[in-house]
């Protein structure tokens, strides 16, 4: 798997700007398939930074009714990565 598919979104929530802030991680919106190594050396190879930790988690669909019509939106994994103090990576600073 290369390095640009493992990552497919940076997630920028409230909640990710609180964890950036105050215990350096960023999170990612992961490939279903990869593995925490496969997130640390794609993490390390792209924004050229230090992983310190990398926890993972699957996230499922939520389930959605539109009328009578059921339907489901797809499962997809979430990945925490925790940086070396002075590292960072920056998306949209200063906008």
């Amino acid at each position: 798997m290369n390095f640009t598919d493992v990552l497919k979104k940076p997630l920028i929530t409230e909640k990710a700007t609180l964890l950036k802030e105050s215990a350096n991680a960023v999170t990612f919106a992961v490939d279903p398939r990869a593995n925490k190594k496969q997130i640390q050396e794609a993490v390390e190879k792209l924004f050229k930074v230090k992983v310190v930790e990398v926890k993972t988690m699957n996230v499922s669909g939520k389930t959605k009714t539109r009328g009578r019509v059921i339907g489901r939106r797809p499962s997809w994994k979430k990945a925490l990565v925790v940086l070396k103090p002075g590292d960072k990576i920056e998306f949209f600073e200063g906008v």
